[in-house]
């Protein structure tokens, strides 16, 4: 017998999956996009959109479906890419048969995205063009040939973000400060690009320090501005103990700027780290205006970084303020007669009822009046306080011999580290028997934790010093600036006081942040 073959003509188009004869047309669609907003960038977009509109229509074997383009959009990633994501599902839904775009780097520049992208439309047959290259994806060589472009787009990338980055160290080097001015409180963009007061918005930034200093905390400030119709620096009508917190401590508002305070870390995903000392970071004094008084600033830093942790939810100049010497606890304002005309408020301890404390209740009132004549006497003396003051200054506050300390602990770790790594090393290149290696390494593991402790230790010692003596020379300097107070300032009280100690027989005794206590 004689073998014979015969040939079937293929009778679907393996481009559009239809019956070689159909007279239905290719339905088309275009993407274009372009990645940044500027007056020369929305000019390339919408030539691209108007080119391909009518390139496809001239087409008498296409069906002009339309064009999808992201305005002002990265191409590293198809996450926030709002037309390309509709694109792509009206594709999967059967409303495309081919998508034409300008080039590689146009449709992403991250290779996984484009190779999953276009697999994805493969399986359905659906082709993609990409016009400069000349790659169509249901070709053969398609694949290959988008992997090797799209690498390279990927590197062109990878330059273009590594060249922005050079260029935004160089200005915070440089000490050139920038802000997002449309979000932030109490400053504009002025001529020359630095930051100049808004004196409106300044009102508020100012008045939300004031009600910080008069003892609420975070919370407490936040639902003072919500009720007061101040807006957040979004525009917002709501204001939490976040926003409030990061207006406190933001350096910017005294004057200061500290630069590159988080960094890019994946081109690609564009995610921020906060800086942690992986990279420099610069700081620059005076470069602009100050809304808040370095002093008021720094005292600011410090009410957050102690006062504040043992009262976060006060909303009153008083709370966590009051000490009980009979149980250690905080009082808390209590009050009285809620729905009648005596309606009072008064402070006695919190745990009263449950410690069976003996120390009384007081009024408002009562601990003011105790306060200024307390405060009162102290003026009195308050040059001869000054005196001590300087005189114990440079020996009391010293933290030179602590610092010395402190950087022979760090030489220490930075020594047995690179031994840790000198042995990982080795252990990576020779055989070594690893029940010995893994017990020499705990060992040095365990002698690199305990100098650790030890500079941690030294590091707080450092900075409660430090805080000591701002807080002191801030007492000393409110104290010289003041006259006989004839009327409570809850500045003052949080300017002078530390604590106050509630004894069984009715007797305030006010302890002074310089160690006083009257």
């Amino acid at each position: 017998m004689v073998k014979s073959v015969t040939t079937i003509p293929a009778k679907i188009n393996k481009k559009t999956a239809m019956p070689i004869d159909s007279p239905r047309k290719r339905r088309v669609a275009a993407y274009a996009r372009v990645s940044t907003d500027s007056e020369e960038q929305a000019t390339s977009y919408e030539a691209q959109v108007d080119y391909y509109t009518n390139y496809i229509k001239n087409r008498k074997d296409w069906e002009f479906v339309r064009v999808y383009a992201d305005e002002g959009i990265t191409g590293t990633n198809t996450k926030d890419r709002v037309e390309f994501k509709a694109m792509i599902n009206d594709a999967l839904d059967g409303k495309i048969d081919l998508i034409i775009t300008k080039s590689v780097s146009r449709f992403a520049r991250n290779t996984v995205d484009t190779l999953t992208t276009v697999r994805k439309l493969k399986e359905k047959n659906i082709e993609v063009w990409f016009e400069k290259e000349n790659i169509q994806t249901l070709d053969s060589k398609g694949e290959l040939l988008i992997t090797i472009m799209s690498s390279l787009a990927q590197e062109e990338s990878r330059s273009i973000s590594e060249n922005c980055t050079w260029g935004q160290r160089k200005r915070f080097a440089d000490g050139k400060v920038t802000v997002p001015f449309s979000r932030f409180l109490g400053y504009d963009r002025g001529e020359d690009g630095n930051l100049v007061v808004n004196p409106e918005e300044a009102k508020s930034v100012k008045l939300l320090y004031a009600l910080f200093l008069e003892g609420r905390s975070c919370y407490g400030v936040a639902k003072e501005l919500t009720a007061r119709g101040i807006k957040t620096p979004g525009g917002k009508d709501k204001w939490s103990a976040r926003s409030v917190k990061s207006i406190l401590t933001n350096e910017k508002y005294k004057g200061d700027a500290l630069l590159q305070k988080s960094f890019t870390v994946d081109f690609l995903t564009k995610k921020k780290k906060k800086n942690e000392g992986e990279i420099p970071q610069y700081y620059v004094k005076n470069n602009h205006e100050a809304i808040i008084e370095p002093e008021t600033w720094d005292f600011v830093q410090t009410l957050l970084e102690h006062d504040y942790r043992k009262s976060k939810n006060s909303v009153s100049i008083f709370s966590g303020k009051l000490k009980c010497e009979d149980c250690g606890d905080w009082y808390g304002s209590k009050v009285w007669h809620s729905t009648s005309k005596y309606k009072r408020t008064i402070w006695q301890c919190n745990s009263k009822f449950k410690e069976k404390c003996q120390t009384p209740h007081f009024t408002e009132d009562e601990i003011k009046e105790a306060f200024m004549n307390a405060v009162n006497i102290l003026m009195k003396d308050r040059e001869q306080i000054q005196a001590n003051f300087q005189a114990i200054e440079t020996i009391a506050y010293s933290t030179k011999e602590l610092e010395i300390e402190r950087d022979k602990l760090y030489a220490e770790m930075e020594s047995i580290s690179n031994l840790m790594e000198q042995a990982i090393q080795n252990n990576a290149r020779v055989a070594l028997d690893q029940e010995k290696y893994n017990q020499e390494f705990d060992e040095m593991t365990e002698r690199f934790n305990g100098v650790k402790k030890k500079y941690d230790a030294i590091n707080e010692k450092i900075e409660d010093k430090k805080t000591r003596h701002i807080q002191a020379g801030r007492f000393i300097k409110t104290l010289l600036s003041e006259d006989e107070m004839a009327t409570f300032s809850p500045l003052l009280w949080q300017s002078l006081l530390d604590y106050t100690r509630v004894s069984r027989d009715g007797n305030l005794t006010f302890i002074f942040r310089n160690g006083m206590e009257i």
